[in-house]
C-alpha cells in the first residue's frame, strides 16, 4: 500500500509498504478514505519535536470504512464508516473512564507515564503508523473508532478527527462563558475552529491574531476581530479594543513554530535580549533541522505565542494552550502570570470525549467546520502538497488527502 514515511528531519517519501494486520483482538483494520496534514506533522519534519522513529508512517487524522475486526469488537461490523480519534486510548482504565482519553494508562506500550499515545509521532508516543496510508491499524478500536452519523461527510468527519475537537478543547481549557472577550492566537485550522467553538460555548467577541492575509480573511468570514501582528502590535491592540483590560479569556493556538514579527510595531518591540533568547530556545527545541532553502524552516520564536497569551490577557484571567509544545520546551513568563493572577491551563486534546457530540452538532446543521479545509490533493501529490503547507503559501489552510476511494 502506500503511504507516508518519516525517514529523517526534512526526509518524507511516499513509499510502498506493507499492509497492516490484526495484532490484538481488539484492534480493527480501516480502509483510509481521507486524511489530512496537520501542523503536527510539520512539526516532526523541521525538527522541533524530536525523536521520530525512521521508517513511521505519518499522519494521525483519517476517515474510513472498517475491513476487519478483532473477535473483541463487539460494537462495529464490517463496511460501517467510521472517524478515528487522532489520540489513543484503551477506553477502561480510570483515566479514559473519567474522559481524559490523552491521558490513557494502558495505551502508550512505554508505559503509563510516557505520555499520550498517537498515530505516526515519535517514539515516546508508542510509536503508532500513522494514517497517512491506504489502510491503517487501530488498537482499541472499540473505543478507537467512532461511527460517521448519516449525512455527516467525510470532510466534516475528518475534522472531528482532530482539529475540531482540539478547537473545543482549547476553549474548554479557557474556560469560555457567555459575554467572555476571547482572543485567539492563531488562525489555522485549529485556531478557526477555537474561535467558532468559542463563539458556540458563549463567547461575547472573538479576536483572532495571525500573521498570515488569507487565513485573517477566512476568520474574518465567521465575524472573528481579526490582528494582523505583521502591521500592529497584537498586545496593544487587543488592550485598546477592550478599554484597557486585556480579554477575559486566550486560546493559545500556535505552538512552537511561532513566527516572530515580519514588521511593523511588533517587531519593532522586539529587543536584542528577546531576539537572543528565541535563538536559544529554538537551539534547545531542534537540536537538529535540515533547512532546504524555503523548506522545513522552524518558527524562529518559540515562545512568543506563549508571552503574548499572557500580556493580552486580562488580570484574573484564562489561558487555554493547545499549540503543540515538546517536553524539552521549558520556557513560560511564569513570573508575569503569578504576577497578574492567571490560570493556565494546557494539554492534549481528548478527543474522544468530544466527537460524538460534535458529529451530532454537524449532523444537525449547528456547525460547519469544513470552512477551513482549503485543498483536495490526491496521494501521487501529497509530497509537494507538505512542502506548499510547509512554506505557509497563501491558500494553504487545511489539505484534505485523498487516500482510497
Amino acid at each position: 500500500m502506500k503511504a507516508v514515511v518519516w525517514h529523517g528531519v526534512g526526509d518524507i517519501r511516499l513509499e510502498d509498504v506493507t499492509e497492516p494486520k490484526i495484532e490484538h483482538p481488539s484492534d480493527a483494520i480501516v480502509r483510509i478514505t481521507g486524511s489530512a496534514i496537520c501542523g503536527t506533522d510539520l512539526h516532526f519534519v523541521r525538527g522541533t519535536v524530536p525523536g521520530m522513529r525512521p521508517g513511521t508512517i505519518l499522519g494521525h487524522e483519517g476517515v474510513g470504512v472498517i475491513e476487519e475486526l478483532g473477535p473483541q469488537v463487539r460494537n462495529f461490523a464490517v463496511g460501517d464508516r467510521v472517524v478515528i480519534p487522532s489520540t489513543i486510548g484503551c477506553g477502561r482504565c480510570v483515566y479514559c473512564r473519567a474522559g481524559y482519553y490523552a491521558q490513557c494508562d494502558v495505551a502508550n506500550p512505554n508505559g503509563r507515564d510516557a505520555g499520550t499515545a498517537f498515530y505516526g509521532g515519535p517514539a515516546e508516543t508508542g510509536p503508532f503508523d500513522g494514517l497517512q496510508a491506504e489502510y491503517a491499524r487501530i488498537p482499541y478500536a472499540h473505543t478507537n473508532l467512532v461511527p460517521i452519523p448519516p449525512g455527516v461527510t467525510d470532510e466534516q468527519a475528518l475534522t472531528v478527527s482532530d482539529i475540531f475537537p482540539t478547537g473545543w478543547f482549547g476553549a474548554r481549557l479557557a474556560q469560555v462563558g457567555e459575554g467572555d472577550v476571547v482572543c485567539v492566537l492563531g488562525a489555522g485550522p485549529v485556531g478557526q475552529l477555537a474561535a467558532l467553538s468559542a463563539r458556540i460555548q458563549g463567547a461575547g467577541r472573538v479576536l483572532i491574531v495571525d500573521g498570515h492575509a488569507d487565513r485573517l480573511e477566512t476568520a474574518r468570514l465567521q465575524n472573528a476581530e481579526t490582528i494582523d501582528f505583521n502591521t500592529e502590535d497584537p498586545v496593544e491592540v487587543v488592550k485598546e479594543l477592550t478599554g484597557g483590560i486585556g480579554a477575559d479569556r486566550v486560546i493559545e493556538a500556535v505552538g512552537v513554530d511561532a513566527e516572530r514579527p515580519a514588521g511593523g510595531p511588533a517587531a519593532e518591540h522586539m529587543d536584542e535580549r528577546a531576539a537572543a533568547e528565541f535563538e536559544h530556545e529554538l537551539a534547545e527545541v531542534a537540536p537538529e533541522t535540515n533547512v532546504q532553502g524555503r523548506q522545513w524552516k522552524p518558527g524562529d520564536a518559540p515562545s512568543l505565542a506563549l508571552r503574548w497569551a499572557v500580556e493580552m490577557v486580562a488580570k484574573a484571567g484564562t489561558i487555554g494552550i493547545v499549540g503543540v509544545y515538546p517536553p524539552n520546551h521549558m520556557h513560560f513568563p511564569l513570573g508575569m502570570a503569578m504576577q497578574r493572577n492567571l490560570t493556565v491551563q494546557a494539554g492534549n486534546c481528548n478527543h474522544r470525549r468530544y466527537m460524538p457530540g460534535l458529529l451530532s452538532r454537524i449532523a444537525a446543521g449547528g456547525a460547519d467546520p469544513t470552512t477551513v479545509i482549503s485543498q483536495q490533493e490526491q496521494v501521487p501529490s501529497v509530497i509537494e502538497a507538505y512542502q506548499a503547507f510547509d512554506r505557509r503559501e497563501p491558500g494553504w489552510t487545511k489539505v484534505v488527502l485523498e487516500m482510497s476511494g
